[in-house]
């Protein structure tokens, strides 16, 4: 699977647990990662993934080209819902942008779970 991991500020400390957590499972797909959060996950964790442009300097664009163009298949998005984000018409547009092409989205870490459990598990059945 193609999967993108995206996360605000306040919440790149959860995405990096995230990941080193599911490593393993997440070593096996290709990843995709929005600028300082991709250069911190690979930091951390020594996990493979494209970096993209920073969320607010065009990375979520990016990453919503990738889903207008059906070139993903999962998007792990930490949002920080109780700060404004300089460019939320970006983040609203791939939220939005996600719904129409039947993207599955986690938004908070109690969903991306759910999605990586769900990889771990299809993993052990292949």
């Amino acid at each position: 699977m193609k999967i993108a991991l995206i996360a605000h500020d306040k919440k790149k400390a959860d995405m990096i647990k995230l990941a080193a957590d599911y490593k393993d499972v997440l070593a096996k797909h290709d990843l995709y990662a929005t600028g300082t959060t991709g250069t911190m996950i690979m930091g951390e964790t020594g996990l493979k993934l494209t970096r993209m442009k920073s969320g607010p300097l065009g990375g979520d664009q990016q990453i919503g080209s990738m889903v207008a163009d059906n070139n993903l298949d999962m998007i792990l998005f930490l949002r920080d819902p109780l700060t404004a984000q300089p460019h939320e018409p970006d983040v609203s547009a791939l939220l939005r942008l996600c719904d129409v092409m039947n993207i599955p989205l986690a938004t908070n870490v109690a969903s991306c779970k759910i999605f990586l459990n769900y990889l771990a598990d299809m993993d052990k059945e292949n």
